[in-house]
């Protein structure tokens, strides 16, 4: 049973949003600032970051 997803709601849920994967924290950021490994975890300090999966179609 798959949602309808509108474009303003794809962009608000996954825009930008980056997940640590040490505590699995999520933080809003830019995608530079990630690779150029200025940003940190809020929680832990990790400088590892992942960008939010997006859901599979079945």
């Amino acid at each position: 049973m798959g949602k309808i997803r509108a474009p303003a709601n794809v962009k608000r849920v996954y825009d930008r949003m980056f997940i640590c994967m040490k505590c699995n924290s999520k933080m809003r950021t830019d995608m530079l600032r990630v690779k150029a490994k200025k940003v940190k975890c809020r929680k832990c300090g990790y400088k590892g970051l992942r960008p939010k999966k997006k859901d599979r179609k079945a």
